[in-house]
């Protein structure tokens, strides 16, 4: 039995059915790891020992008789800029190379208390910025489907961990689409959940008012299972709303007669790939013979999406990435005073994109410049968040492509940053306007997987997830392993 293969919901039961232990699953999963991740190179670190240690901690559990959590003993893996007390957190970046966290983000202390199984820290484009995980300082993670090709990114790792089944499921962080793009280039599953449903604390900073956490998983009902663990209101993040938290699983119902689909025209770009288009547009009709209603919605802001984004990220990553000089922790150049300390520091510690996001958000920031670029990016930013609203009054979804094309050749992209931006088209939007959305596997072009975007309404996850597991249980995409997930 490949234990490795199976999603968590199917482990679960043999776990409780005590058919296999907690170790059984974990070193099946290393032995993965092992046969794998030279290929894939998906991680940054691995955490064997405290991973085993847990996963005889739960076995312990079971044969007491005492009842386990959902995702007890369920090996997945964290991006590398969520902090784990004790273990080094990188966030893909030589300026952090050497960097232990003194305390465990929220999520991580939420998943300790469920007794899940950390496999290690996945590799990620460096502060998670960038499109293809080729940012990282330290690797370029692979998709299993074609290794020639990139997984998407930034959370490229967590989601090629998931597809070559070097993790059963895996966080990730979305805040221009990082977690939506990887799954739907790797054919996995991804949430993107409301800005402030997932506690940010202890998320390494890129944009402040963009990132949220949420989950990497191989079906929907996993993804359901991990945001019952991980959603809810932190005090420590001031963001975060006080809401109630529904058990997610509940939503995981085949039936969506009544439900309302807008189809946002502008998110169907002019140099789309037609094999993308017709496999969503497919999707969208299934959606529909299962009882669903559609009809096509206009946001006319979404053209100017991009630009927005690229310039109130850039602001806040110039801030957020301000603290890095050298002093207190990081990486130290060498400098014959502070200043030039500083300088070198930063200069030999990030990457060449991290760079260029911290000039173009000082540039928007700087005396002359803030009102002309900043400020006129965060009231478009507002007409952006009212399309939604607008479109809202008459849909409960929006459905759409997650990315023009399928995924690209690593290197295809990486010398000219516009075109890897224009990969964030379909995403950015959602990050602006604050609200969920997932990506779920809906068809493939040439062996490499499609992915189809539903969009949310303000803390709508339990309206996305039930009308993407009802398209999910009447297709077999999700059960599609990639060739690297079949060995």
């Amino acid at each position: 039995m490949e234990l490795y293969k199976l999603s968590a919901h199917e482990l679960r039961k043999k776990l409780q059915a005590k058919e296999v232990s907690a170790v059984e699953v974990a070193e099946a999963v290393y032995n993965r790891v092992d046969a794998v991740e030279d290929t894939v190179q998906a991680y940054i670190s691995l955490t064997r020992e405290a991973a085993l240690a847990e996963a005889r901690r739960v076995d312990e559990k079971i044969k007491t008789g005492q009842a386990i959590l959902p995702l007890a003993g369920i090996p997945g893996a964290l991006k590398d800029n969520i902090c784990v007390k004790g273990t080094r957190t990188t966030c893909g970046s030589k300026i952090l190379a050497n960097y232990v966290p003194p305390y465990d983000a929220t999520v991580t202390r939420k998943l300790a208390e469920q007794d899940t199984v950390i496999i290690g820290k996945a590799n990620l484009d460096e502060f998670a910025m960038g499109s293809s995980t080729e940012n990282s300082a330290f690797k370029v993670s692979r998709n299993p489907w074609d290794t020639d090709t990139v997984p998407g990114g930034s959370s490229g790792g967590s989601a090629a961990a998931v597809a070559a089944a070097e993790a059963v499921w895996a966080l990730g962080s979305d805040t221009g689409g990082s977690i939506r793009l990887p799954a739907a280039f790797c054919g996995v599953v991804g949430l993107k959940p409301t800005y402030g449903r997932v506690s940010r604390y202890g998320l390494v900073a890129y944009a402040s008012s963009l990132d949220q956490i949420g989950p990497i998983t191989r079906d929907v009902t996993d993804c359901a299972l991990v945001m019952n663990a991980i959603a809810g209101y932190d005090p420590l993040d001031s963001t975060s709303i006080n809401a109630p938290t529904p058990d997610y699983t509940k939503a995981l119902v085949p039936d969506i007669r009544g439900l309302k689909i807008g189809l946002p025209k502008e998110y169907f770009v002019a140099g789309m790939d037609p094999e993308v288009e017709r496999a969503v547009y497919a999707a969208i009709e299934q959606l529909k013979a299962l009882g669903a209603e559609y009809k096509e919605v206009s946001m006319p802001h979404t053209e100017y999406a991009l630009a927005t984004y690229y310039m109130v990220a850039t602001a806040e990553a110039s801030s957020n990435l301000a603290r890095y000089v050298g002093v207190g922790f990081g990486y130290r150049g060498e400098g014959s005073d502070i200043i030039a300390m500083s300088k070198k520091s930063r200069t030999e510690g990030f990457g060449e994109e991290v760079r260029r996001r911290i000039m173009l958000g000082n540039y928007a920031l700087s005396s002359g410049y803030y009102d002309a670029y900043y400020l006129k990016a965060l009231k478009v930013r507002t007409l952006i968040k009212r399309d939604f609203d607008k479109a809202f009054e008459d849909v409960d979804v929006l459905a759409a492509p997650i990315a023009p094309t399928t995924a690209f050749k690593i290197g295809e992209k990486v010398d000219d940053p516009l075109a890897m931006y224009l990969q964030d088209v379909c995403t950015v939007p959602v990050n602006l306007a604050g609200v969920p959305a997932i990506s779920l596997p809906c068809g493939f072009k040439d062996h490499m997987p499609i992915g189809l975007q539903i969009i949310g309404k303000p803390l709508g996850e339990e309206t996305i997830l039930r009308a993407a597991y009802a398209f999910e249980q009447n297709n077999d995409y999700y059960k599609r392993l990639a060739p690297l997930g079949r060995a």
